[in-house]
């Protein structure tokens, strides 16, 4: 009689959860999303991708369209050309106007949308939307950019939930940006960290201290065997004095 023990049944189980979590994973993950190159620090300038992956099948994305928040509008906002694609950034009027450099900023960039003139994102791959942004607001944390996915076959998919903190991910996210501290609070070369010019000081400090500690060795074997070659000498010498 075949009996399956406990331990058995629950590496079975264990076994049949890990393939569930594989398989469902990148479908939970495959949204678009958001993500700077490098830092986007609040008060300054970032480029960033949209990441937009094609989720179906048997359909095509041909059109992304991403509408900025208004409540902490940008007063420049600048698409990187995609080959294949075609973009187009919208205003809109501001109730309150920006300082920008001295200057009155009355409206600002509320939408910008890509459409497909050549190219597609296929079943299984994605395309990178790159754009500047800036200036970046300084009084808050994130920006929430709320994205319209449009596939070949009319579908439309929705990416504009916004997540609640302590609360499980929504289904359909909207694209966040996280802003990092501003130039100087907190970043390196603050008080208590070493800056870029004092590790170089240092490293060169030392690589100097190397140099002298080798020269001085050499010098000091030189002179010892400078110093034997001059005894050998004074003995030969001596020896043909005497014969």
């Amino acid at each position: 009689m075949n009996v399956t023990r406990p331990s058995a049944r629950l590496a079975l189980a264990g076994a049949a959860a890990v393939s569930s979590v594989l398989l469902l994973s990148p479908a939970a993950h495959a949204h678009v999303t958001v993500q700077p190159l490098g830092q986007a620090a609040k008060g300054g300038y970032a480029t960033v991708n949209f990441k937009v992956p094609n989720e179906r099948d048997g359909a095509s994305t041909v059109k992304l369209e991403v509408t900025l928040d208004q409540g902490h509008p940008l007063a420049s906002v600048m698409p990187q050309p995609v080959p294949g694609w075609t973009v187009k950034v919208e205003k809109a009027k501001l109730a309150t106007p920006l300082d920008l450099h001295g200057k009155k900023i009355t409206e600002a960039p509320s939408r910008i949308t890509w459409t497909a003139s050549g190219s597609k994102i296929g079943p299984g791959q994605f395309q990178q939307f790159p754009v500047s942004l800036g200036r970046l607001p300084e009084d808050v944390d994130r920006l929430v950019f709320k994205a319209l996915q449009t596939y070949d076959n009319k579908e439309v998919v929705r990416w504009i939930e916004e997540a609640k903190e302590g609360a499980a991910e929504p289904d359909s996210p909207a694209p966040v940006l996280e802003l990092t501290a501003a130039e100087g609070e907190g970043g390196t070369g603050a008080a208590g960290a070493p800056d870029a010019s004092d590790r170089s000081g240092a490293k060169t400090e030392a690589a100097s201290a190397d140099v002298s500690d080798t020269t001085a060795r050499v010098l000091g074997v030189v002179g010892i065997l400078v110093g034997a070659a001059g005894i050998a000498y004074g003995a030969l010498a001596g020896r043909r004095r005497s014969a």
